[in-house]
């Protein structure tokens, strides 16, 4: 399970984060939605180390984030998958030379890398795009690289932000298709960012509302739906002030 515990942070004068907590149960996906700027994405990147907290705490399987060293912080990191906004792929590297990079830092031998690639490719819809580039695919396809370049590591735990911006209803209908199969097939947990509700609606178990820097509301999909919350109702709409 992961954990945030009273998180509090600012970068200057701008509070981010005022006491955030929040719960992600194993096996479900947890749908954080919320205003751009509102700190989505921070939140994703106290979970993997690359922000500490000013206070609060953060825990993976009873792990304190904030506490690891460098090496305890590499050993948490190959139990999670990042799927990145942009997709961040190499552009000099080919796309299975992209998926297969992890694969190499964990030391894993040349057939399990084969296999493990050959496998989370096909599980994306992508099994012939071994030798291209990324910038021969359309950015769907790049996003769902980055999908399989995750899965590949076999991680307990899939961060996921905003992993339908900037497509089309057909292809953000498709990653909608694969964050339920990484927790249908392959068990992960998942925390996706994101402040399309469709996509929320469509693949999560729970949702919760970031805003001022904390949880607002939290529930499931249809205890969501149902919030009499004022300023819920108006982000599910998506009505203006």
């Amino acid at each position: 399970m992961i954990r945030f515990i009273d998180v509090h942070k600012r970068f200057g004068e701008r509070v981010v984060l005022d006491g955030f907590t929040l719960e992600i149960p194993d096996g479900k996906i947890t749908v954080l939605i919320g205003a751009s700027g509102s700190g989505k994405s921070v939140i994703l990147k106290h979970v993997v180390g690359l922000l500490r907290p000013d206070t609060g705490s953060i825990e993976v399987d009873g792990l304190r984030v904030e506490s690891l060293d460098a090496e305890g912080l590499t050993a948490l990191r190959r139990e999670i998958g990042f799927v990145f906004q942009s997709a961040a792929l190499f552009d000099s590297l080919t796309i299975e030379e992209n998926v297969r990079l992890g694969l190499v830092r964990q030391q894993l031998d040349e057939a399990e890398i084969a296999d493990r690639v050959t496998r989370s490719l096909a599980i994306v819809g992508l099994p012939d795009v071994l030798a291209r580039r990324p910038a021969e695919l359309s950015g769907g396809m790049r996003k769902r690289v980055g999908i399989a370049r995750a899965i590949a590591l076999q991680p307990r735990y899939i961060l996921w932000d905003e992993p339908t911006t900037g497509l089309d209803p057909v292809t953000a209908a498709t990653m909608d298709l694969l964050m339920r199969r990484t927790r249908d097939e392959l068990g992960a947990t998942s925390l996706v960012v994101t402040h399309n509700m469709q996509s929320a609606f469509t693949v999560g178990d729970r949702i919760a509302m970031l805003h001022d820097g904390r949880v607002r509301a939290e529930g499931s999909v249809a205890e969501f739906r149902a919030c009499a919350d004022p300023l819920v109702q108006q982000f599910i709409e998506g009505r203006p002030e």
